[in-house]
């Protein structure tokens, strides 16, 4: 068991909690936490610990204090509830306020609601979150760490949109990007990997799952990204269209007979690599189809990796040039099908494959999988999101790790 303090890193949606008890000093996580269903009748909080999982059903109110009593009540079993010395808080949107992360008093949660208009599917339940946890842990210092924070680097040219200026200046209508602590976490490990200083770095960086992004690095700050003012921009995603001619809602509405609240929701949820294949939005799935002679398989894995091969020209027109091109996420991490699609999109760049080094880094292996010896490098890093909140709580909790 760890003598060192821990942080608990929570992470809350509008009826979902995940948790996590990290020792920042290792990265190892001692307890995990999944409530679902929250709100309802039959939520349930799911814990896992020491290879062990088990199912508690929450009863009360169904909501996310009660998720929080039922997580302090299973650090009690584990004998881990007074080593708790602070809780960090994921927050999707922290708009131009917040460019790092910070200490939560009641000044940000009124910043933070502020920002609702920007996120209104996730600022909301990050709120509720917090005032969960901060019911139950009164004495803990808490920290928000904000997806949008790194991206605040990125200079006027890039974040603005080519709308009335009236439209930033009173309603913040420019690209803001997500998945910050992602990209900061890859950015501080891939120079770690190849004993590099951050700060002399120029590095395209693919953030690829379920939701993907792409991010321009260059000396350890973001220069510019794919996603906007929404996660709905920039590249296909498992049911997000990314890119798409704006004029697409009123074809849609006078000639489908859809509106506003359908064709986002379409855009949303049913298109990507689902809508794309009219299978799955699963790259595995996709890809095993794809094998099997299945099409619409093919060709949304296809257009998944054109349209990243594209993008990773972008990002490298924004950084100036082209050290290392990084795979992060979980698409990016273990699809070696993926990246060797999207490599071969980019020789007028320099960049190769090593089939078998492509193999090798795979299921949390880091690794290089461009040709020896060939420039810019292709690499594979593995990210770590929750352990970098906990760096970042840890930190400005101001203990001695």
């Amino acid at each position: 068991m760890s003598n060192h303090p821990l942080i608990l890193v929570l992470n809350c949606g509008s009826s979902s909690l995940k948790g996590a008890v990290l020792d920042v000093v290792n990265g190892k996580v001692l307890l995990s936490c999944v409530a679902e269903k929250l709100g309802f009748a039959d939520a349930f909080i799911t814990f896992k610990a020491d290879g062990d999982k088990h199912k508690v059903a929450l009863g009360g109110d169904h909501s996310h204090t009660v998720a929080v009593e039922a997580l302090m009540a299973e650090l009690k079993v584990h004998h881990l509830h007074h080593k708790i010395a602070a809780v960090g808080h994921r927050v999707v949107h922290g708009g131009e306020r917040f460019t790092h992360s910070t200490l939560i008093d009641d000044q940000v949660m009124r910043d933070i609601e502020t920002c609702i208009v920007l996120a209104p599917l996730h600022n909301p339940a990050h709120i509720l979150g917090i005032r969960a946890a901060q019911a139950v842990f009164a004495d803990l210092p808490h920290v928000a760490v904000f997806d949008t924070a790194f991206h605040q680097t990125m200079p006027e040219q890039a974040y603005r949109y080519a709308v009335p200026t009236e439209l930033y200046t009173q309603y913040g209508v420019r690209r803001y990007g997500m998945h910050g602590t992602s990209y900061r976490f890859v950015a501080q490990e891939t120079a770690r990997f190849l004993g590099r200083a951050e700060t002399e770095l120029a590095l395209v960086i693919a953030h690829l799952g379920n939701g993907a992004s792409i991010t321009a690095v260059l000396n350890g700050q973001s220069r510019d990204t794919s996603m906007g003012l929404t996660p709905l921009e920039g590249l296909v995603m498992g049911t997000r269209s990314g890119d798409i001619d704006p004029s697409i809602f009123s074809f849609l509405q006078e000639n489908a007979n859809l509106d506003m609240a359908e064709i986002t929701a379409m855009l949303n949820h049913k298109s990507g690599l689902l809508g794309l294949s009219d299978l799955s939005n699963d790259c595995r799935t996709l890809e095993e189809a794809a094998a099997n002679g299945h099409k619409g398989a093919l060709l949304a894995l296809e257009v998944f990796a054109y349209r990243l091969a594209k993008y990773v020209a972008a990002m490298t027109v924004a950084n100036g040039r082209l050290d290392a091109l990084v795979f992060t996420g979980g698409i990016g991490e273990n699809s070696t099908f993926v990246r060797e699609k999207v490599l071969s999109h980019l020789a007028v760049l320099g960049l190769s494959i090593d089939h078998d080094a492509n193999l090798a880094a795979c299921f949390g292996r880091a690794g290089i999988i461009s040709q020896p010896g060939k420039t810019p490098l292709a690499l594979v890093i593995p990210t770590n999101e929750e352990l970098m909140i906990a760096q970042d709580t840890a930190q400005l909790a101001g203990l001695s790790i």
